[in-house]
């Protein structure tokens, strides 16, 4: 048994190894399986990788960065390299009046050819990178003229892409948010039109160090259509390009950027023309209240031309102090004018109308001295007209002026009779005439109101007529 016993540990261990010898062989295989085809007699076969991919080639070794200087242009001392530039407007962020500028963020694309950047490429792709080689290579100074504020936006990274390619041709991108002055005229505000510039150009190249010029023509300028402005419309994006001179350093190349904004008309309608005109309108409204009411018609005036100062100044503190006249300030000043004559009228009325009264006043006391007379000696045109005892009181007033006689001693039966004489002296008799035919319509005041509830308005229509058609 015991023979038999070791024959079989024997064998069981024998098949053990020769379990193990087989799993270190396939591990061999999976390992070493891309050389093992060369090891039986066939080719290997590598994959063509560009120069451009490599790993273990530097970005400053493949383009030869160090090997060059680069504070100086291409083609130093030689022609003019030509500089292709194009534009995408991302957005125009803000108009301002009072400080006559715009705000707008824009994609700025420069396009050039630098030989010294040329590297070997089989597959003819480019490269790309971020600003920090921007720094180590040359790039075009374009700025931008006339700019108050600007950068580069930085979030996360700072937005600046270069690309190149293997001929030397190279592509810098950047996004520039850019605060510039536009040299705006009011005279027609708010029924104007504007034309803003943005203005690109080298600050150290001549004209003869580098030429500066739109890339693709009008073309060069692309616009986002989702651009909009809460107070203009966005009528014309297009380019423009002119040499600009310095009396100190030369002629150099400009490029420009124009877009014509036309202002939306209808916020100033509801905020400044409509206000004023319905206070104009609220003026009117005196002319048909009674002009004994005078708490009523002063408090209306004085309203109305401390509504139309507010309007006046409210309007001017969102505008620039300009030293010519605007359009609305010639609306709102007119209507100032509406407003203040309508005051004014009050004030004549009442004036006249005191001017009445005394008058009058005078002529009852003048007629209460000469009922205190005894006789009508003296008076001419005389006539006598006898009345009841029973008049009214209303028909005595009817007959002031005129003056009285007791009836005769020797008729007892007409005791209860008055004798009028219907006289008038020759001084009543003109003043009467002067009133009635030399100022018939300035004493009465109801025809001052009454001409005035057609004049005003008539006016105003007409004047309205007018600026609408000089200024839309």
């Amino acid at each position: 048994m015991m023979p038999y016993f070791e024959k079989l540990l024997f064998l069981l261990f024998c098949l053990i190894l020769i379990g193990e010898c087989r799993k270190h062989r396939t591990r061999r295989r999976r390992w070493t399986g891309a050389v093992e085809p060369h090891k039986h007699g066939f080719p290997l076969s590598k994959k063509t990788q560009d120069v451009t991919k490599t790993r273990k080639v530097k970005t400053d070794h493949l383009l030869r960065v160090d090997d060059h200087d680069f504070t100086m242009r291409p083609a130093f001392a030689g022609p003019a390299i030509p500089v292709g530039v194009d534009v995408q407007v991302e957005s125009l962020d803000s108009i301002s009046e009072v400080d006559m500028d715009f705000t707008m963020t824009l994609y700025l694309r420069h396009y050039w050819k630098d030989e010294r950047l040329s590297f070997p490429s089989t597959t003819n792709k480019s490269m790309t990178f971020d600003g920090r080689l921007v720094k180590k290579i040359w790039v075009p100074d374009v700025f931008f003229v006339h700019s108050k504020r600007s950068f580069i936006h930085d979030t996360t990274t700072d937005n600046i892409m270069l690309r190149v390619f293997p001929d030397g041709h190279v592509l810098y991108s950047l996004r520039v948010t850019v605060t510039a002055a536009c040299n705006m005229d009011f005279s027609r505000f708010p029924l104007d039109s504007q034309t803003c510039s943005l203005e690109l150009e080298s600050y150290a190249y001549t004209d003869e160090d580098l030429m500066l010029y739109w890339k693709n023509g009008d073309e060069s300028l692309k616009t986002d259509e989702k651009i909009s402005l809460s107070q203009f419309l966005i009528q014309k994006f297009h380019t423009t390009s002119r040499l600009a001179f310095y009396s100190s350093t030369g002629w150099y190349n400009r490029l420009y950027i124009n877009f014509t904004l036309r202002r939306h008309i209808f916020f100033f309608l509801l905020q400044t023309y409509f206000p004023a005109t319905l206070m104009v309108m609220l003026s009117w409204v005196s002319f048909w209240i009674d002009r004994r009411a005078v708490p009523a018609r002063v408090s209306l005036g004085i309203t109305t031309v401390l509504t139309m100062s507010t309007i006046i100044t409210g309007v001017n503190a969102s505008m620039p102090r300009v030293s010519y006249i605007k359009a609305v300030d010639i609306y709102l000043w007119v209507s100032f004018v509406f407003v203040f004559l309508s005051v004014l009228e009050y004030a004549a009325v009442n004036y006249l109308t005191t001017v009445q009264e005394r008058k009058e006043r005078k002529l009852r006391e003048k007629v209460r001295q000469e009922e205190s007379l005894p006789c009508t000696c003296g008076m001419s045109h005389t006539r006598t007209m006898m009345l009841d005892g029973t008049y009214s009181e209303a028909d005595a007033n009817s007959l002031a002026g005129y003056t009285r006689t007791a009836v005769a001693p020797e008729e007892p039966e007409k005791q209860e009779r008055m004798v009028v004489h219907l006289s008038m002296s020759s001084e009543s008799t003109a003043a009467k005439k002067k009133g009635i035919r030399g100022l018939r319509i300035m004493q009465n005041t109801h025809a001052i109101d009454k001409y005035s509830r057609m004049i005003f308005p008539g006016a105003y229509i007409f004047f309205n007529l007018i600026y609408w058609s000089v200024y839309c």
